[in-house]
């Protein structure tokens, strides 16, 4: 299919999902999202987006875009049309949805925003910056994961507490990408990294164990 995800896809109703086709760096593709229903057909869903790259929906069943172009996150409006939700975010890469409607953006530059339901962006934390992206997701306690894959050997996991907390929940990939949490607040990452590539379990304290070996994984979502 014609997609290029750079961060994970989004699932509306009824099994919808949502996926980005982003293009090299700079690159003003045809289309910017594509639909795919459950049934496997694919259709043209949103256009206009330079560097479409993690896609989410809030509360209301909104769908949300980041570029990672010009450190923007839009908010997709009923007629298609796009509408600017918070900008100069850096190299906006992953977004995700607190339960109080925060949402977060992962900066590739290191920084972690927050934004409020004004629009007021606010740096949240810190980490080191990534050579790629900056995936992030929330978990069942409104803990924040994200992964920020480095040039290292092995690269960290992260959990981030509500108050800003960061704590490393894993040391154990080697290119750790896609993130999301399932029903039961069970973590899963990609790792692309070359003999190891697949997706994985993670709980903490626990080695990782994988769920599927797979080369080349990006984005996951349940």
């Amino acid at each position: 299919r014609a997609v290029h995800q750079v961060d994970n896809p989004a699932i509306g109703s009824a099994g919808t999902l949502f996926v980005t086709c982003s293009g090299r760096r700079g690159q003003q593709v045809p289309v910017s999202v594509f639909r795919i229903g459950a049934d496997g057909v694919q259709e043209p869903y949103l256009s206009g987006i330079v560097n479409a790259t993690s896609t989410a929906f809030d509360a209301h069943g909104v769908l949300h875009i980041s570029s990672r172009f010009d450190g923007t996150v839009y908010r997709v409006k009923p007629d298609h049309t796009l509408e600017v939700v918070a900008e100069e975010l850096g190299v906006a890469c992953g977004i995700a949805f607190g339960s109080d409607g925060t949402l977060f953006v992962g900066d590739r530059g290191g920084t972690i925003f927050r934004v409020g339901p004004s629009g007021r962006v606010v740096p949240f934390v810190t980490l080191p910056p990534s050579v790629v992206a900056y995936q992030v997701a929330i978990g069942r306690d409104d803990d924040l994961f994200v992964a920020a894959p480095t040039f290292d050997t092995c690269d960290r996991v992260y959990r981030v507490s509500r108050m800003g907390d960061v704590r490393v929940m894993s040391t154990q990939f080697g290119r750790p990408q896609g993130l999301a949490c399932d029903a039961a607040g069970d973590l899963y990452v990609s790792d692309a990294v070359v003999g190891g590539a697949g997706l994985y379990r993670v709980r903490e304290g626990q080695p990782r164990e994988l769920v599927m070996a797979a080369s080349a994984l990006v984005g996951v979502a349940f």
